[in-house]
């Protein structure tokens, strides 16, 4: 009995961690997807950067990371040395959507706050 009860909490407290990052842009039908991006010890060490520019010209609408059950076993069976993880990159809608240049701190401010894509100038 004491057995199963361990084994049913160990099951419990093993919940998938999941989070999305929305950028506010309409996605479109194009994903990229990492079912096992490899990060390391418990996370300390990142996966590599998912390169999307060439797949998304229009930016980025989405980002979700989750940690399956299947990449938190491998985890565990590394004793967390190897923590992989699955990422899906959903790439932002074509559209009417206008790149405009912005060269002041204000005007910035004013484009992020409406959510428009900008190029930022250097002086």
């Amino acid at each position: 009995m004491r057995r199963a009860i361990i084994i049913v909490g160990l099951v419990l407290l093993s919940g998938c961690y999941h989070a999305t990052v929305n950028t506010g842009l309409a996605p479109g039908p194009v994903s990229i997807k990492k079912g096992w991006a490899s990060g390391w010890i418990a996370g300390l060490v990142p996966p590599s950067t998912v390169e999307a520019m060439q797949q998304c010209p229009n930016g980025v609408a989405s980002v979700e990371t989750q940690l399956s059950f299947a990449n938190q076993l491998v985890a565990w069976l590394t004793g967390y040395i190897y923590t992989p993880m699955s990422i899906v990159v959903t790439c932002a809608a074509g559209g009417n959507q206008a790149m405009r240049t912005v060269g002041s701190a204000d005007e910035w401010r004013d484009a992020v706050q409406v959510g428009e894509s900008f190029l930022v100038a250097t002086r």
